[in-house]
């Protein structure tokens, strides 16, 4: 039985990650890595940046037509990043 005071690793790596401000950098991280399995190789081919900041996920994509696309499933997109990472992570998108 652990005492009230003990914590797991994963506990302490969070709560590290998390004073150090890089709670979101680990997050953005995993975006990115699965950025091409959530919307396919063609769309992955023209995205250049992906960045988070505050729950607001910034794509960066060298295609105006394919932004312009993008942008009217905004809402299914950031659903589908939420249910790849496991947890709501993004609120916004922002293309660009």
């Amino acid at each position: 039985m652990r005492k009230s005071n003990q914590q797991t690793l994963g506990e302490v790596i969070k709560e590290f990650l998390k004073n150090f401000g890089l709670e979101e950098k680990v997050t953005e991280t995993q975006i990115a890595e699965t950025w091409e399995k959530i919307m396919g190789p063609g769309i992955a081919r023209y995205t250049q940046r992906i960045s988070l900041r505050n729950k607001t996920l910034t794509v960066q994509l060298s295609s105006p037509a394919l932004r312009q696309e993008l942008s009217y499933g905004k809402t299914k997109i950031i659903k589908m990043i939420n249910e790849a990472i496991g947890k709501e992570v993004v609120e916004d998108l922002i293309l660009r």
